[in-house]
């Protein structure tokens, strides 16, 4: 007995070890977390010095000057509709904005991104801030603003018209103060950030032999102390079963489409489930379901709509296969029972491929942009992963950072969205700090 008691003290001993230094790692990980979002003294005494210059605090009165008007731009902004690959109506209102505001060239490019240049002083580098001008609303909905006491009401005002009027309003604010930057300035609304446009307006920005971006700021979001620094990956299919489609009594036996489909799904969710619980946030969703003409027909086709998502590269990989196998996994064991006709076949469209990547905390450009927004704000920001037009240049290692719009806003997505004008200015002047650090400040 006293051999056994021994051994289990021992067994004791090597349990509270090992937990004990789980523990240790676990509060180590934390500390370093919150230690990596510490801002670095060095970023708030520039924040502060920059922010007590004359010039500054005059850019800053303006700004509050013109908000009226960045309020009326913002509306209509709005009221223009601009699904995913319709924005050009939008753009042409944006882009005469901008030549009002005193950009030195504006012009469209190839995929619809509207640009206003303001020249730098050197021209040696060009920095990018932008918000995008499609949003989730199909045409036909009612974009028309509302108000109701102080609050703005309509789909599509606070993400992103906010953000779009906000670059209108930085560029007037630069021109009309004459605040000069050794770096060119891209004042730019981008096309196809939400949903099936997969980014493309920023991806045709930092194609490979496209004038190179040293930097990218861009204005999504809400609080100003909501900083996203991080790229949530994601990877968007449409899956399609086909079949020659039949009457359902007179041609059964044939492959049933839905049947697949469904096969596939019944596959997939138990392995995703098991490979999601552990690791970096994954996530996975059929979300849209389609197919079929009768009650008392076999479909000819099948289709859904597939989302999934990751923090980490690797993860979302990871799930990307296992779901590939599984809709082959779905497909055969329909054909396994086909009993006559051809066997059903399968497409597999990848309809959105969004890349994950993160800037370090430590970073002169997050570093700056806590930092401001700790100055305008007083309150301790928060670094996140997001799924943002910020993900392209995260996945380049190119300095990045999505900024909140400011003001409070609510109902993203929806018909009922709202935005409030709550000390809105203050995303304005956190913007302007930002980029006239980014684009290296020239003191008249």
């Amino acid at each position: 007995m006293k051999k056994n008691s021994t051994i289990s003290k021992l067994k004791n001993f090597k349990t509270m070890r090992v937990a004990t230094l789980f523990v240790i790692l676990i509060i180590s990980g934390i500390l370093l977390q919150v230690n990596a979002q510490e801002i670095q003294s060095k970023y708030m005494e520039q924040v502060q010095q920059f922010s007590s210059k004359p010039e500054i605090k005059e850019a800053f009165a303006y700004i509050r000057e013109i908000d009226d008007q960045t309020i009326a731009d913002m509306i209509t902004l709005t009221e223009i509709p601009a699904p995913s690959y319709h924005e050009e109506e939008k753009g042409k209102a944006f882009a005469e904005m901008l030549r009002k505001a005193g950009a030195d060239s504006v012009w469209t490019d190839e995929v619809g991104n509207v640009i206003g240049l303001r020249k730098g002083t050197k021209g040696e580098k060009t920095i990018l801030v932008e918000g995008h001008l499609d949003t989730v609303f199909p045409f036909g909905t009612d974009v028309n603003v509302k108000q109701k006491g102080d609050t703005l009401f309509a789909p599509g005002i606070g993400d992103a018209s906010r953000s779009v009027a906000m670059i209108v309003a930085l560029l007037k604010t630069m021109e009309a103060q004459n605040l000069r930057t050794s770096h060119n300035i891209w004042f730019t609304g981008t096309v196809g950030e939400e949903g099936l446009g997969d980014l493309y307006g920023v991806k045709h920005l930092f194609r490979e032999g496209a004038h190179p971006l040293a930097a990218h700021i861009a204005i999504d979001g809400g609080g100003l102390e909501d900083i996203v620094n991080g790229g949530i990956g994601s990877l968007r299919y449409k899956v399609t079963f086909k079949g020659s489609g039949g009457h359902s009594y007179g041609a059964f036996g044939i492959g049933n489409p839905h049947n697949a489909l469904a096969q596939s799904v019944v596959a997939f969710v138990p392995k995703a489930d098991a490979f999601t619980k552990e690791g970096p946030k994954t996530t996975y969703s059929i979300s849209v379901l389609g197919g079929g003409t009768s009650v008392n027909s076999i479909p000819y086709e099948s289709w859904m709509l597939v989302d999934m998502r990751s923090e980490s590269n690797e993860k979302l990989q990871g799930i990307n296969t296992l779901f590939l196998e599984s809709m082959q996994e779905g497909l055969k064991k329909e054909n396994d029972i086909v009993r006559r006709g051809k066997p059903l076949t399968v497409d597999i469209e990848k309809v959105g491929d969004r890349p994950s990547g993160l800037a370090s905390p430590e970073s002169p450009l997050i570093q700056q942009s806590m930092a401001i927004a700790n100055f305008l704000t007083g309150k301790d920001p928060k670094l996140s992963s997001s799924s943002t037009n910020s993900n392209i240049a995260f996945s380049k290692g190119i300095p990045a950072v999505t900024i909140g719009r400011g003001g409070e806003g609510g109902g993203v997505h929806t018909l009922d969205e709202w935005w409030l004008n709550k000390d809105g200015y203050l995303g304005i002047q956190n913007a302007l700090l930002l980029v006239l650090m980014q684009g290296e400040y020239i003191p008249d």
